[in-house]
């Protein structure tokens, strides 16, 4: 793999660094050009992806870190290198979604009509993300035969593996057209972030089983699966009950 696209002198630049500042940087833009038709300030919506990018970022290395901890308290310095991997979504997820909620409050938006407009970006900045860690050669999958159509072996890694990384952009690029697609028939609030919830829970759950670097920690099955469960039934429970409320009355909810 290419973790280290180029080096000018004590400069280093990392691949997965700048495939995740693309797929930021093309989220952003299109949020921007998209905002007015959801009746949110362009402004407004580039402070959100700038919210949504550094409290994602964060939470996702501090759910690392505490998955962690026994390595990082005797490597406290390793923390802040983000070059090596280790960043967990639903960690990113949890803080950033709080924060923005936050924000929207502060400023008097929709909760609901903010949400829907940015999730399906989040799907396509995640997909460049999972592209930078196959670079990265992180985030690998199962142990597979040599000649196994599209193995992949890894610098760090002597067996040939699944690119479960492309397998999972290549999801994450459909749900995100899936979403772009749902979004111009909206039927109520909330309806585009829960059909996101649903669809990348589904889709998590089962890439675990193809990944090859999570520890299983309950029943067969990784920290990501269990998170993945939660979040699968509360959104579609959520979902259900939002659009039966619409369906009583399709106009309070638009």
């Amino acid at each position: 793999m290419h973790p280290i696209l180029l080096k000018f002198g004590f400069l280093t630049v990392y691949s997965y660094g700048v495939m995740v500042a693309i797929g930021f940087a093309l989220a952003a833009w299109l949020i921007y050009r998209r905002a007015p038709g959801s009746g949110i300030d362009k402004d407004k919506a580039v402070d959100l992806t700038v919210i949504i990018l550094i409290f994602g970022i964060l939470g996702a290395r501090l759910l690392y870190v505490a998955l962690n901890a026994s390595f990082y308290l005797a490597n406290p310095v390793e923390i802040v290198l983000l070059s090596k991997g280790g960043l967990i979504w639903y960690g990113g997820f949890i803080l950033a979604l709080a924060v923005v909620i936050i924000y929207v409050y502060l400023n008097n938006l929709d909760l609901w009509s903010v949400i829907d407009l940015i999730v399906p970006y989040v799907a396509l900045a995640q997909a460049f993300g999972r592209i930078g860690c196959f670079l990265n050669g992180c985030c690998y999958g199962l142990k597979v035969a040599p000649d196994f159509p599209f193995a992949v072996t890894f610098p760090c890694e002597a067996d040939a593996r699944l690119p479960a990384q492309l397998i999972s952009a290549g999801i994450l690029f459909l749900i995100f057209i899936v979403l772009i697609k749902w979004q111009d028939r909206r039927r109520f609030g909330g309806e585009i972030f829960f059909a996101y919830c649903i669809l990348y829970s589904l889709k998590r759950f089962i890439m675990e089983f193809l990944r090859g670097d999570n520890p299983r920690i309950l029943a067969g099955l990784t920290m990501s699966q269990l998170i993945s469960i939660f979040i699968f039934i509360a959104a579609l429970m959520l979902f259900l009950y939002k659009r039966r409320l619409w369906k009583k009355n399709p106009t309070i909810l638009k």
